[in-house]
């Protein structure tokens, strides 16, 4: 048995299901200085509205509302029911320090002081 849904209605609801991804995703996608809404995520990619959102390329930054989540190297996936699917080739994850080019201990000091410091009177 299968079912039929005419055009218009298929079309009105692929478009409340657009909207209802968009009010409750907080991601965003910045390429360059554009900023897209990201409709969802999965492990290996995102989803964009297709309608609304240029082709993407390259490499994009994923937010979650002002906190940088990773910088990632996208490829166009496929297009269906509105939404727009991209892969990740490349995903890093974002720091918010840089990272060391050496092995720091866990319990390294934190700094050191010189004998200049340690109170000459």
């Amino acid at each position: 048995m299968t079912t039929y849904v005419p055009k218009s209605v298929q079309d009105a609801l692929d478009k409340a299901r657009l909207q209802g991804l968009k009010k409750k995703n907080r991601l965003r996608v910045h390429a360059g200085e554009e900023i897209y809404p990201v409709l969802r995520q999965w492990e290996s990619g995102f989803s964009v509205e297709e309608e609304t959102v240029p082709q993407l390329r390259g490499l994009v930054d994923l937010y979650d509302g002002t906190r940088h989540l990773s910088q990632c190297l996208i490829v166009a996936s496929e297009a269906e029911a509105g939404e727009m699917r991209y892969e990740f080739k490349r995903a890093t994850a974002a720091a918010e320090t840089a990272p060391l080019d050496f092995y720091r201990a866990p319990d390294a000091p934190v700094g050191l002081l010189g004998h200049d410091h340690l109170g000459d009177s």
